[in-house]
């Protein structure tokens, strides 16, 4: 490693996994994603008594590469739901840890982000952050509106991914992300569009209950028929829930999540799968051209990033319906890790002033 060089670690916390990933600058050097098994974790009796269980998980792989971490220029987790921020690489405190405990805008395993980089980060005496947090809110007044006061639109989105796409998308054109308009969708288990304004996300569906279905997620439904299920006395209120996150979209229809495998079903002549699989791509295609309204129409390019980007017959069916709006750039893959190291790696450069919680 070049002396001018940072090392960073990311470390990524899901649901059944964590992953973690060493970068010299932007460049990835080695990279893990350690599997947790569901009977494990269903073992633990809340998020935060899986702590102590993922540092060793982490250790493991730090003691593998040990003569790599011993110059740790920093340490990056996951930001999860704290409250709303400005988009931006923050330091890690007392009070972002303290929030994410509480879970003051939910519980979900990227809670776990900043606590787990601070750990770390501890024992090799370098800074720990998060990068653009599930939380980064700001969103322009009109966005907040639901159509009812007792409801307001929050901003909960894949704001990591959506930032990073939206930087390297005006990168590869030549321009500076603060000159370009974009519309942005982060295409995954859930699915998040946004129009991007000079790097602000101004506004976004909630992937968890409204926008396009996505694998898992049933995104925005009719709400009179969802109120008659919800009273109907048939399901508890956390099977709802599940009903609309983690059972929802192609699982419900199509009794799996795998694109892969939908994809096989259709080139066999399944139908159905064929009829359903388009209607998530229509579906998509209509969020973006609403989220081109946002910008007026003066959008310099249409972003498609995460795993469902890998797929071709679904940007295809996309393409078909957007390719009018703007250029269409494409960032295919989980890029969650790439975008932390970067994150960090521009306030290490002095590119990003860093930012405090």
């Amino acid at each position: 490693m070049q002396s001018s060089s940072f090392l960073i670690l990311t470390i990524n916390p899901g649901s059944t996994s964590t992953k973690v990933a060493l970068f010299e600058d932007s460049r990835s050097i080695v990279q893990e994603n350690i599997q947790h098994s569901s009977e494990v974790i269903s073992g633990f009796a809340g998020l935060w008594d899986q702590f102590d269980f993922r540092i060793e998980q982490i250790n493991i792989f730090l003691q593998k590469n040990a003569q790599l971490v011993k110059k740790l220029s920093a340490v990056v987790g996951r930001g999860g739901l704290l409250k709303p921020l400005s988009r931006g690489t923050y330091l890690v405190n007392t009070a972002m840890i303290e929030d994410a405990r509480k879970g003051i805008q939910g519980e979900h395993v990227s809670n776990l982000g900043c606590a787990l980089a601070d750990a770390i980060a501890r024992r090799y005496g370098c800074p720990a952050y998060v990068v653009d947090p599930v939380s980064v809110d700001e969103f322009i007044l009109l966005a907040r509106y639901s159509g009812h006061p007792l409801i307001t639109r929050r901003s909960l989105s894949h704001a990591l991914n959506l930032r990073a796409s939206a930087i390297w998308a005006a990168e590869e054109m030549g321009k500076k992300i603060d000159d370009c308009n974009f519309v942005v969708a982060h295409l995954g288990g859930g699915i998040s569009v946004a129009p991007v304004q000079a790097g602000k996300v101004i506004d976004v569906n909630d992937a968890s209950s409204d926008g396009p279905f996505s694998p898992e997620r049933t995104g925005g439904l009719p709400l009179q028929p969802f109120i008659k299920l919800c009273f109907s006395g048939q399901y508890t209120q956390q099977q709802m829930k599940r009903m609309v996150m983690g059972e929802g979209g192609l699982k419900a229809y199509l009794n799996t999540s795998d694109v892969v495998e939908i994809e096989s079903r259709i080139k066999r002549g399944d139908e159905k799968a064929e009829e359903i699989f388009t209607a998530m791509a229509y579906q998509i295609a209509k969020e973006i051209a609403a989220m081109a309204s946002v910008l007026c129409g003066q959008v310099d390019g249409i972003v498609l990033c995460g795993g469902l980007a890998n797929s071709k017959m679904l940007i295809d069916e996309i393409k078909k319906r957007i390719a009018f709006i703007a250029p269409i750039i494409i960032f295919p893959g989980e890029l969650e890790m790439q975008a932390m190291a970067t994150g960090a790696l521009r306030v290490l450069r002095g590119e990003e002033k860093v930012k405090q919680y």
